[in-house]
């Protein structure tokens, strides 16, 4: 089935911000991103702030500021890094022909030209050009009509958990891309690209520059999949299986806990 293409208005976005932050208990606020054709469209969006003129980030440092500062930010192609894979994922430029043929990774990276020509090829990211500024805001501020995607970063256990409420009425057996490095292009790259519920393993760039710990991953997803996981997070939590997730114990027999899950649903039938 095609992923859920809705259109949320302020207070349903706000809600889900909030839904999400209480039922996985994240440390960090969820951020939604939106694509914009024109940048001159960043001045119709309220409390927006631009990166310094005379600075260059990487994306990945942009939706920290968004996540833990809790600022809105406008970006466009001279905001960021010049020529990188940072502007080319989401579409704010082309990557250039040092950057296509892998020279600037080849004995960084990668041993050599040709896997790190490889690596450059495979990333999923959007047509160089087709964005004119990018949009982020944390969710639960509903500063931003019609997102095309939510981010959040969130621990392994949060992460499976959340899976498995996007599987709770509708199962699909979910496959996610491991670029290695730039790995945004795993995360909100593919999702802005496929529509689809995307997992990443934060890359050392983005856990050096953009400030991302250890045990974090990141996914991304637009807001309609988001609500459909939240959906099923508190269906989840109906039936006892919330977060935290209590350790059980490894050396105790483990058909006293499962009986309290699957005896209570034997008793029903």
């Amino acid at each position: 089935m095609p992923p859920i293409r809705t259109r949320f208005d302020g207070a349903t976005l706000k809600s889900l911000g909030d839904r999400i932050m209480e039922l996985l208990k994240l440390r960090t606020l969820p951020v939604s991103m939106k694509l914009l054709g024109d940048p001159g469209e960043l001045g119709d969006i309220p409390g927006l702030r631009r990166p310094k003129a005379d600075r260059r980030f990487a994306l990945c440092q942009l939706v920290t500021q968004c996540r833990i500062v809790g600022i809105t930010l406008g970006v466009t192609e001279e905001n960021l890094l010049a020529g990188h894979n940072c502007g080319a994922i989401p579409g704010l430029h082309p990557l250039g022909e040092t950057f296509l043929s892998g020279q600037e990774l080849e004995g960084v990276w990668f041993e050599n030209r040709e896997a790190a020509r490889q690596h450059q090829d495979g990333m999923p990211r959007l047509e160089g050009g087709s964005t004119g500024a990018i949009a982020m805001s944390p969710l639960r501020t509903a500063r931003l009509d019609a997102p095309d995607i939510v981010l959040f970063y969130a621990t392994p256990a949060q992460m499976i958990l959340f899976i498995n409420g996007l599987q709770w009425k509708r199962y699909r057996r979910y496959v996610f891309t491991v670029t290695g490095e730039t790995a945004c292009a795993d995360s909100w790259g593919r999702a802005l690209k496929s529509r689809e519920p995307s997992l990443s393993l934060p890359c050392y760039g983005e856990r050096r520059y953009g400030g991302v710990a250890d045990e974090e991953m990141l996914m991304a997803l637009p807001p309609g999949e988001l609500a459909r996981g939240i959906e099923g997070l508190e269906g989840l939590s109906k039936a006892g299986l919330r977060y935290p997730i209590p350790p059980y114990g490894m050396q105790i027999d483990p058909a006293e806990g499962m009986e309290v899950s699957y005896g209570a649903q034997r008793k029903k039938r």
